[in-house]
C-alpha cells in the first residue's frame, strides 16, 4: 500500500512550492473550520472551543461550518477540494478513519488529500452491559461468551462506527463470537441494552456516564490504556490479563489541504497547541469527556497512518466487504 500523504508530512514541510500569498502575512481574512458532522456532537464542540481560542490568537475570525454525511466524508470532500492557503481547515476524527477503509469509491484520495496539523484530544470508550448480566469484568464477559459463542449480541450507533470497530477488535484479540447489531445512533443502541434487546454496548463515555451513574448500566471497562477521570473506578480493558495490547480510543485533530504551506500549517500548530495549554481550554474540553492531547504535525500523520492501517487489518480480519 502506497503510503498515506499523512504520514509523510516531513516531505512537504521541506518542500517549498508556490505559496498563494507570502507566509508571513497569513492570516489576512476569515479562517473556515469544516466540522463534518452536525451540530452538538463532540467534533463540533471540540471544533467551536478550539475556534474561539484561535481566532484570540490570530486575530481573524475562525468560522465554524457543519457539513455533515457519510460518516464524515462529505465534509472531508470540502476540505479536499479546498485552495491550501490556510484558509480553509477540518476537524478529523477516528470515525473519519473508519469510514476511509470501509468505503471502496472515496471522492478524495485519503492517501494524499490531506496535510495534518495537530492532534487535539483523545477520548476512551467505555464496555458496559446491563445490571442483570452475569459478567462483572471483562474476563467474566469473555468467559460467557467462549461458553455460548454467538449468543451475546454487542449493540453499536452504527455499522462502522468506531465503536463498532472496539468491537470487532475486541472480538478479535479476545477470541471470542459476539453477534454485531448496529443502532441508528448511540441512544437507540443504549437502549436496547437498557431494554434486554442487546447484552453489551462500547460506546463514548459521555454518551453512558448518565446511564451508568443511574445504575442503568453496568460498567465493566474502558477501551483505552489509561483509566479516565469520569469514570476513575472503571478500569482499562487491557487490564484484565486477558487482552492484551487492546487500546481505542475517539480522537480529533486538525488538519488541513495537502500542499499548504509549511510555514502556515507551522503556525497553526503552534497557536493549537498554546490553546490547548490554556487552562480554560483545557477545562471546557474535560467537561465535554475528552482530554488534551497535542502533537506536532509529523506526529499526529504518523498517528493517522497507524490508525488507517490497524483498521483496514481489523475490518480484513472481521470479513467487513467494503462499500
Amino acid at each position: 500500500m502506497r503510503a498515506l500523504r499523512f504520514a509523510v508530512v516531513a516531505t512537504f514541510l521541506a518542500l517549498t512550492s508556490v505559496k498563494p500569498a507570502p507566509a508571513q502575512d497569513w492570516p489576512q481574512h476569515p479562517i473556515r473550520m469544516i466540522v463534518s458532522f452536525g451540530p452538538g456532537g463532540g467534533a463540533d464542540i471540540i471544533g467551536r472551543i478550539l475556534a474561539e481560542s484561535m481566532q484570540s490568537k490570530l486575530g481573524v475570525p475562525v468560522i465554524v461550518e457543519n457539513k455533515p454525511g457519510a460518516g464524515g466524508i462529505l465534509g472531508n470532500d470540502v476540505v479536499a477540494k479546498a485552495a491550501p492557503d490556510g484558509y480553509t481547515l477540518g476537524i478529523m476524527t477516528a470515525g473519519q478513519i473508519i469510514a476511509a477503509v470501509t468505503r471502496k469509491n472515496m471522492p478524495y484520495d485519503t492517501n494524499a488529500a490531506f496535510d495534518p496539523v495537530s492532534q487535539v484530544a483523545t477520548a476512551s470508550l467505555m464496555i458496559v452491559t446491563r445490571p442483570d448480566f452475569p459478567a462483572k469484568n471483562v474476563k467474566e464477559l469473555i468467559a460467557t461468551a467462549k461458553a455460548d459463542p454467538g449468543k451475546i449480541v454487542f449493540a453499536s450507533p452504527g455499522f462502522a462506527a468506531t465503536q463498532h470497530f472496539a468491537g470487532e477488535l475486541f472480538k478479535q484479540i479476545a477470541g471470542v463470537n459476539l453477534l454485531h447489531v448496529p443502532y441508528k445512533t448511540s441512544p437507540e443502541a443504549i437502549n436496547a441494552v437498557i431494554g434486554k434487546q442487546a447484552d453489551i454496548l462500547f460506546d463514548t463515555v459521555s454518551a453512558l456516564l448518565g446511564q451508568v451513574k443511574a445504575g442503568q448500566l453496568k460498567a465493566l471497562a474502558v477501551t483505552g490504556k489509561d483509566r479516565f477521570p469520569a469514570v476513575a473506578d472503571v478500569p482499562p480493558a487491557s487490564d484484565s490479563g486477558v487482552l492484551p495490547g487492546y487500546d481505542v480510543t475517539t480522537w480529533y485533530g486538525v488538519f488541513a489541504p495537502q500542499g499548504t504551506p509549511a510555514s502556515v500549517i507551522n503556525k497553526l500548530n503552534k497557536v493549537l497547541n498554546e490553546a490547548l495549554a490554556d487552562d480554560a481550554v483545557k477545562n471546557r474540553l474535560i467537561a465535554v469527556g475528552v482530554l488534551v492531547k497535542g502533537s506536532t504535525p509529523e506526529a499526529f500523520g504518523q498517528f493517522m497512518l497507524t490508525e488507517y492501517q490497524r483498521w483496514s487489518a481489523v475490518r480484513e480480519a472481521a470479513g467487513i466487504p467494503q462499500q
